[in-house]
C-alpha cells in the first residue's frame, strides 16, 4: 500500500490500510489512521495527526510550519479527524504558540482544489470550502458552514454554523449561525433557510431564525439592545441560543 517511490520518515506512524502513492513525502511526528489515502506528491510534515478514512489529493502540502514571521520553530502541530477529503494544492498550516499551539479540523470536512487553512484555525464537522476560499489565522468554523469559492477570511473572525458565505466574500467580521453573506465588504442578505431546510430544521426553527435574523439585521436598533429581546425569544427554540452564544462570544463584532 505504500508506493516505493514515496519517502517515509522512520518515525512517522502509520495504521493499516492506509495508502501512500507515489513521491509523496511522510515527514517526522506524522500519524495517520487506518484507511486514508494520501496520492501522489503530497508532503505531510509533523507533528501531525490525521485520522481514518481521509483523502488527500495530489500536490496537497499538510502540516507546514505556520506562515507567520513571530514562528521560531517552536514544536506545533496539526489535528485532522476522520472522514475528510482535501483536494489539489490545499494547503493546512499548523498552529502557533501565541495561540493554543495547534490547527485542529474535525471530521467529515471538504476542501477543495486552492483552499488554504493558516495557523491556529479551528474547523468544525461537515464544513466545505470551496475552491480557493482562504482563511487568515485564528479563524473558528462551526459545524456545517460552507464558505464559497474565492471566499477570503480575516484572521481572528468566527464563522457560524450552518452559515453560508457567498462566492468572493471578503470578510473582516463574525458571521453570525444560520445566516447567508455575500460580497467585498460581506454583508448579510437572509437566513440560509435553504441549507436549514436541506438538514432537517423544521418549519418552525426556520420562522424561528427569520425573526431573529430580522430583530438583528433589519430593525436597526442597536445590537445590545437585540441581544436583550434575544434573551427573551431563545425559550422558543435552542436555535436562538446558539445565536445569543455566538454574539456573547464575538469580539470582532458582526457582519451585518
Amino acid at each position: 500500500m505504500i508506493n516505493k517511490h514515496a519517502i517515509i520518515d522512520p518515525t512517522a506512524e502509520l495504521d493499516e490500510g492506509v495508502t501512500i502513492g507515489p513521491f509523496s513525502v511522510i515527514g517526522a511526528g506524522v500519524k495517520i489512521g487506518k484507511g486514508s489515502e494520501i496520492r501522489s506528491h503530497v508532503v505531510i510534515n509533523g507533528p501531525t495527526t490525521i485520522g481514518c478514512d481521509n483523502k488527500i489529493y495530489q500536490f496537497a502540502s499538510v502540516g507546514e510550519d505556520p506562515q507567520d514571521k513571530k514562528f521560531a520553530g517552536e514544536e506545533t502541530r496539526l489535528e485532522i479527524g476522520d472522514r475528510n477529503v482535501i483536494r489539489e494544492f490545499t494547503t493546512i498550516s499548523r498552529g502557533t504558540v501565541q495561540d493554543e499551539g495547534y490547527t485542529r479540523i474535525g471530521s467529515d470536512n471538504l476542501l477543495m482544489a486552492y483552499t488554504h487553512v493558516a495557523h491556529d484555525c479551528i474547523i468544525g464537522n461537515h464544513v466545505i470550502l470551496a475552491n480557493a476560499a482562504s482563511l487568515g489565522g485564528h479563524v473558528t468554523i462551526g459545524d456545517h458552514a460552507i464558505l464559497g469559492g474565492f471566499t477570503i477570511v480575516h484572521q481572528f473572525c468566527q464563522i457560524g454554523m450552518h452559515s453560508f458565505c457567498g462566492m468572493g466574500s471578503a470578510i473582516s467580521k463574525d458571521v453570525v449561525p444560520y445566516i447567508t453573506v455575500t460580497g467585498n465588504p460581506a454583508s448579510a442578505r437572509s437566513i440560509n433557510a435553504e441549507g436549514l431546510s436541506r438538514r432537517g430544521f423544521d418549519k418552525d426553527a426556520i420562522r424561528r431564525l427569520k425573526r431573529a435574523y430580522k430583530l438583528i439585521f433589519m430593525s436597526k436598533i442597536p445590537l445590545s439592545e437585540a441581544k436583550i429581546e434575544l434573551e427573551k425569544m431563545a425559550k422558543d427554540g435552542s436555535e436562538i441560543q446558539v445565536i445569543i452564544g455566538f454574539l456573547q462570544r464575538s469580539e470582532r463584532s458582526i457582519v451585518r
